[in-house]
């Protein structure tokens, strides 16, 4: 269906994005990506799933006026792979697990126009003080907004803040592909003013995250008040 290729280019504005990003052996996340694409590894060793959490506003097809947007709390779960494309240039970017959205509205748009499998979910949003809890029956995530100097999580494969900002996410790219047609969609998401914060999480729990007993909690980042747009959906013949 040539209208879930992302057929025009979108944008919004995210009020924040907050991405979790959780370390698991390579092999076993091999098995979750198409032929097309290779996992992005740190030392040939881990591969890396994303969990995206974001406040979208105004989401709209690219050029329509802010008041015919909509405003949802997005969650996606993504790899973080690489591709070559038809002309030899490799690029990295992110292929999509599962989505959810706080909203039907956006679960039916969402799958009508992408390849992102959303699903619809209660989320509750709770402050206090400098915390900030982000929860629904599929995860729950304690954050402190306030704390300085956060050091990398315990456990975490990366050197540093510098190196584990590789793995930040999003990337400028996100790959899906149809194994019937042999067709690669690659989307190309541009953004302003990405300047990503260490955070500290206090306590997170995913159910999707379930199956990997041994994923670690790699990385953390927030970024708030960003211009957001996807560029329309380009397709490929892979091989």
């Amino acid at each position: 269906m040539l209208l879930k290729n992302h057929p025009f280019a979108v944008e919004a504005f995210f009020d924040y994005s907050i991405v979790l990003t959780f370390a698991i052996p390579k092999a076993q996340l091999a098995a979750l990506i198409p032929p097309c694409l290779e996992l992005d590894t740190l030392h040939d060793q881990y591969g890396f799933i994303a969990v995206a959490m974001v406040q979208t506003k105004h989401l709209r097809p690219k050029g329509f006026p802010k008041f015919m947007g909509n405003d949802f709390f997005l969650v996606g779960y993504r790899i973080f792979v690489r591709y070559t494309n038809r002309a030899g240039k490799r690029l990295r970017g992110l292929y999509i697990l599962k989505s959810e959205t706080d909203k039907k509205k956006m679960e039916w748009l969402g799958n009508f126009f992408t390849h992102y499998n959303y699903t619809t979910t209660a989320i509750k949003q709770t402050k206090s003080g400098n915390m900030q809890t982000i929860a629904s029956p599929d995860f729950k995530v304690s954050l402190d907004l306030a704390a300085e100097n956060v050091p990398l999580p315990a456990g975490s494969p990366f050197a540093d803040w510098k190196e584990a900002r590789r793995f930040a996410g999003p990337l400028p790219f996100t790959f899906q592909y149809n194994a019937a047609t042999k067709k690669v969609l690659i989307v190309e998401g541009m953004r302003e003013n990405w300047t990503p914060s260490p955070l500290q999480v206090m306590d997170q729990q995913f159910s999707f995250l379930a199956p990997y007993d041994n994923a670690v909690l790699a990385n953390a980042f927030i970024i708030n008040n960003i211009p957001y747009q996807w560029k329309k959906g380009k397709l490929e013949t892979w091989q």
